[in-house]
């Protein structure tokens, strides 16, 4: 076999390779619990064998992760890449995000839309016994979460019904699974600026968000999470706090660079 003939199987054989590469790591995305070998061999057609092989070369870059059960799913890795383009954003609004929590006594959140999902980037946490956490690389629905609604509200409803799942997950009494009210409440959230989870996604947790864009188009959302005791309690304060952080971060955002 001449140099140019082996030049060019190699260059295929690395061409496939790198398909198979973006279509594990696509199929993982859409399933936050992961998958096993076997699931991802069926259905993207790759033999299991060069599922596991590739697994493990992903697994050693951090790009996913294997489960002690065996399962396979999107590795932090990964998400560092897929919110890299906006780390910008969320550097500039993390200021805000730090003032809200401190302001509240309360933990504040912020998340980006990735793969159908909330993907939660930074968070600051409140010093009460009784608090909410939600782990930083950690993914929530959309559909029932404040920072989930706050960045569907930021997509026009064409990219609304594209990004959401088919079903809606109920998961508390409140949740919302009929997508022609949900596209009522995120027009609601368009219109006010804010979005709210009144025990929509978990029992006695209560959240209220807003999204900010930058002068480049990139979305983050925010959102103060308190348990619905100290939601009762609060209420006024708690929204208008999300408010004034929203506005104040927004103005941040597209004031123009000050030369040095």
């Amino acid at each position: 076999m001449s140099d140019a003939t082996t030049q060019t199987h190699d260059r295929r054989d690395g061409i496939q390779v790198v398909a198979r590469v973006a279509d594990i790591l696509r199929h993982l995305s859409m399933v936050p619990d992961g998958l096993t070998p076997q699931e991802l061999a069926d259905r993207s057609g790759i033999p299991r064998p060069t599922i596991y092989r590739i697994a493990k070369a992903l697994a050693a870059e951090d790009f996913v992760r294997i489960m002690p059960s065996g399962r396979l799913a999107v590795g932090p890795g990964i998400m560092g890449v897929a919110i890299s383009s906006r780390r910008d954003i969320r550097h500039e609004v993390s200021p805000f995000l730090q003032k809200l929590s401190e302001d509240l006594d309360e933990t504040a959140d912020l998340a980006v839309l990735y793969a159908g999902e909330a993907l939660y980037v930074d968070q600051y946490v409140s010093p009460h016994v009784l608090r909410i956490v939600a782990h930083i690389g950690g993914r929530l629905p959309l559909h029932c979460t404040a920072n989930g609604k706050a960045l569907l509200a930021s997509l026009t409803p064409e990219q609304v019904d594209a990004v959401l799942p088919e079903p809606l997950t109920r998961n508390t009494p409140n949740t919302i699974t009929d997508k022609r009210l949900l596209a009522e409440e995120i027009q609601h959230v368009r219109d006010t600026g804010l979005s709210f989870d009144l025990e929509e996604y978990e029992e006695g947790v209560v959240a209220v968000g807003a999204f900010v864009r930058d002068v480049m188009g990139d979305v983050v959302s925010l959102a103060a999470v308190v348990p619905m005791l100290r939601y009762r309690r609060d209420e006024a304060a708690i929204v208008a706090a999300v408010a004034r952080t929203r506005d104040e971060a927004q103005a941040a955002l597209v004031k123009p660079a000050q030369p040095r």
